[in-house]
């Protein structure tokens, strides 16, 4: 093996105490010589030194740094990046704080050129909404992100430890799931490209590229059950797109979904169970392993002490049918949308049946067919009924849809006959010809997600670039 030239190797060695302040913050390793990068968050002059508190992202902690005045290089402000080196001392509180021996400033900011953020100031999310490139460098808006990413590795962890098997779902699809027409469609945006590569037999521009219309996906639901027919237990978790005009706190055009599709499952029992299992506990292995960031991040947006997090660890979850829904809701009169038996539920009356179950989850199953997508299952009983189910939770009313799919080969063949989709889904109906098997799998809004969890009001400030109706930044 050839050794590394004496230079590099010597590189290496200095960086090998660089490190950062969650690290710090779990080993203390008070006296130890330490380097540290990151942004000046606030300043504080005293009579022979400075003291900088230190944002490196990888907590909503800060590390405060001390600096003699006669070290203090004169770029060195609130906003500004930063590397200090020095040794990890406990000062008169007993915290952790780092002597700075030298200080290097990477880039200078100053807030009177135009930084959005002043120091010691808050800001409605709105503002902090229209600089979307700076907002991580808010406390709130990086704490969130940090737990946007302990969510994402918990729910990968609760399928691994069952044995499901990750797909990754294309994003470019031939078909709108749910029939709903609510996509954007695809083409290049050269028309040359286009007229070269488009045939003569009167296909569209639209067509070209595929040689058939091709969209933007709104649900890898469809790939799963392809999945599901050869690896039993699989899911996915990545974007989606849905072209509605809609501006609400609920609503993105360009969202994550998590969706969960599982093999010889035909009764809605089973298909709760999943769900409930999934919900639990993913938000479980959230609280055990970040509860100092929720708790944080739940402090500074004044959250709901009603929406609390540990209701969905605490199964089973309450279930009550679409009819006795109704029925619970007829009773009200407090509604500015009328309750309307084999009708959708407004966002009003599904966080009404959220907070008569106590502001707990709560599941609504045996919805009517004529409710829910062509592909779910009849209830044999009752043909007009279908084993259908939407989790409600606080905040946001629908969390999660799921449902038994429609496994018989004739059945859905009418069906897509019915609403003009046999041709375009002939492969979906060709999986209910060979090896078939009953599947089910639902799907839960990953951003909604985070809105239970943490109490966000709007679904805006769950993601890093929200796009929604006439607004597309960066």
């Amino acid at each position: 093996m050839k050794l590394l030239s004496l230079p590099y190797r010597y590189t290496l060695s200095r960086h090998l105490y660089s490190s950062s302040i969650r690290d710090i913050l779990n080993t203390q390793p008070e006296g130890c010589k330490k380097k540290l990068k990151g942004w000046a968050k606030a300043m504080r002059k005293m009579k022979e030194n400075i003291f900088v508190d230190l944002d490196d992202g990888s907590t909503h902690h800060r590390l405060q740094v001390v600096i003699p005045k006669n070290k203090i290089p004169a770029s060195l402000t609130y906003g500004c990046s930063f590397e200090a080196e020095g040794v990890l001392v406990r000062n008169p509180n007993n915290q952790l704080e780092l002597i700075a021996e030298s200080i290097n400033v990477y880039g200078s900011c100053v807030v009177q050129n135009g930084y959005p953020f002043a120091p010691r100031k808050t800001y409605h999310p709105e503002y902090v909404r229209q600089h979307l490139h700076i907002r991580p460098r808010t406390a709130t808006f990086s704490s969130l992100l940090r737990l946007r990413d302990k969510l994402s590795s918990a729910v990968r962890n609760r399928f691994a430890e069952d044995n499901f098997i990750e797909i990754n779902a294309p994003v470019l699809s031939s078909n709108d799931c749910e029939g709903a027409g609510e996509v954007f469609a695809v083409k290049p945006d050269s028309e040359n490209l286009v007229n070269e590569m488009i045939s003569k037999d009167h296909q569209s521009p639209m067509e070209a590229f595929f040689n058939g219309q091709t969209y933007l996906t709104v649900s890898g639901q469809m790939h799963l059950e392809c999945m599901a027919r050869a690896l039993t237990k699989v899911y996915t978790l990545g974007p989606t797109f849905r072209a509605e005009n809609s501006k609400s706190r609920l609503h993105l055009s360009e969202f994550y979904m998590i969706e969960a599709e599982q093999a010889f499952i035909n009764t809605t029992e089973e298909l709760l169970s999943s769900i409930e299992k999934t919900t639990s506990t993913v938000v479980k292995q959230l609280l055990e392993k970040s509860s100092d960031e929720i708790g944080h991040y739940r402090n500074t947006t004044n959250a709901s002490k009603d929406n609390d997090p540990v209701n969905m660890v605490n199964v089973p979850y309450e279930v009550i049918s679409y009819q006795k829904a109704c029925d619970v809701l007829e009773k009200q009169n407090c509604f500015k949308n009328a309750i309307i038996r084999g009708k959708p539920l407004a966002k009003e009356h599904e966080l009404f049946l959220v907070k008569y179950n106590g502001q707990k989850p709560i599941f609504v199953v045996d919805w009517p067919k004529d409710l829910k997508p062509f592909y779910t299952k009849a209830i044999p009983n009752n043909k007009s009924l279908v084993y259908a189910v939407d989790l409600l939770c606080p905040n946001v009313g629908e969390l999660c849809g799921g449902s038994v799919r429609e496994d018989d080969y004739d059945v859905l063949k009418e069906k897509l006959s019915f609403i003009g989709l046999e041709d375009k889904l002939h492969w979906y109906l060709e999986l209910r010809k060979f090896g078939n098997v009953s599947t089910a799998g639902f799907g839960i809004g990953f951003e909604r997600f985070l809105q239970v969890l943490l109490d966000v009001q709007n679904i805006k400030d769950t993601i890093a670039f929200p796009r929604w109706p006439h607004n597309c930044k960066m």
